[in-house]
């Protein structure tokens, strides 16, 4: 007899909001990377905008993983978050300037939703 599909997983309130921080985040990384190219100079240099390219492909993995219910998903927001961090710091080194420094703050956001979820997951443990 075939056993019966699991069904997908719950992704509750908690999960769903670090998903969208996640997204979020990625989309504002892309969104720097042109901005910073456009800029030039110190925003311009290539170990910021790996880091950003790295924070966007992070959380966009991230998300996926905790879209589809990954029992590792913890494992990538481990990741995600010490990223995010670096990410957040690289930006805010660009003083005055609101597009880095909103880059920063969902990059911190994003750290500490992804931070959160590993927290909870090792509570439940």
């Amino acid at each position: 007899m075939p056993s019966q599909p699991k069904s997908a997983p719950q992704i509750t309130s908690q999960i769903e909001q670090c998903i969208e921080n996640c997204l979020y985040c990625h989309r504002l990384c892309l969104e720097a990377i042109t901005y910073c190219l456009e800029k030039g100079e110190q925003q311009a240099e290539s170990s910021h905008l790996r880091l950003l390219l790295d924070c966007a492909e992070i959380c966009q993995t991230s998300a996926d993983f905790m879209l589809r219910g990954s029992e590792v998903h913890t494992t990538l927001c481990t990741a995600c978050a010490q990223i995010c961090e670096r990410c957040a710091e690289s930006c805010e080194r660009f003083g005055e300037d609101a597009k880095m420094q909103a880059c920063a703050a969902i990059c911190h956001r994003c750290a500490e939703s992804c931070q959160l979820m590993v927290m909870n997951a090792a509570q439940k443990v």
